[in-house]
């Protein structure tokens, strides 16, 4: 019998990191050769891409897709994570208004340069930013070329007290180019509003032509995987790599 072979669809649930979800379908489909082609965040869930056996040698192509996620921001604290995992310091400054959100949201649409958050896995002089940050000794990254092409509110405002303090959480939509940092647009958002921001909910909800929608869920993954595995032709034709 012949090892599987193709991609696979999942929607990771908040709390396994992306390499918890790898190790879990090694297990299932009783093979080591297993990658992602683009990780989320341990507090995030949505699609994840998979590549099974021989596929994994495809999974460049899919690498560089662009990404829709829906996000919820909180403005009036800073996070030493830029999400709700992290420490949170509150600032007490003025609230903003719906039409101040919107105007300050336009000046991260189109191409903009990011500075990655202290905790990523991005390496700087060999070293992982998360780890030296976990250590004490957090390194700060050049600013990174990522562009914008959709920003915006995608719900009502809802003022909050946490601790005492009044926040401000809303709903948004992200469509992005590979390497966006949404926790990084949250955090330069907030700044540029003087509030403080970071990301209290993330869900990726497309990867390039893939949604979420198609993706399989840990709780059927035993059972339902081998039906669910897509061949390596139709996913690169749907990317459209010959």
């Amino acid at each position: 019998m012949n090892p599987p072979e193709g991609f696979l669809l999942v929607d990771k649930p908040p709390g396994p990191t992306s390499h918890d979800i790898v190790d879990r379908v090694r297990r299932v489909v009783r093979l080591r050769q297993v990658g992602h082609a683009g990780t989320l965040d341990p507090f995030a869930s949505g699609l994840l891409i998979l590549g099974i056996g021989k596929a994994t040698k495809q999974l460049s192509h899919l690498v560089g897709l662009g990404k829709t996620y829906e996000a919820m921001f909180v403005l009036g604290g800073r996070s030493t994570t830029d999400d709700r995992m992290g420490a949170i310091t509150f600032s007490d400054a003025p609230l903003p208004s719906p039409a101040q959100i919107e105007e300050a949201m336009e000046v991260f649409r189109g191409d903009i340069l990011q500075i990655p958050p202290t905790y990523s896995a991005i390496k700087i002089g060999g070293k992982k930013m998360y780890k030296a940050a976990r250590a004490g000794k957090p390194l700060e990254a050049p600013p990174r070329p990522a562009t914008v092409y959709a920003f915006d509110l995608a719900g009502e405002l809802e003022q909050m007290t946490q601790d005492g303090h009044a926040l401000l959480r809303f709903p948004v939509l992200i469509r992005c180019s590979s390497g966006t940092y949404v926790r990084a647009l949250a955090r330069d958002l907030g700044e540029r509003l003087g509030t403080g921001g970071y990301v209290a909910e993330l869900r990726r909800t497309e990867i390039g032509p893939f949604q979420v929608q198609e993706a399989l869920n840990l709780e059927t993954l035993a059972s339902g995987w081998e039906g669910r595995l897509k061949p390596v032709d139709e996913i690169l034709k749907r990317v459209s790599v010959s």
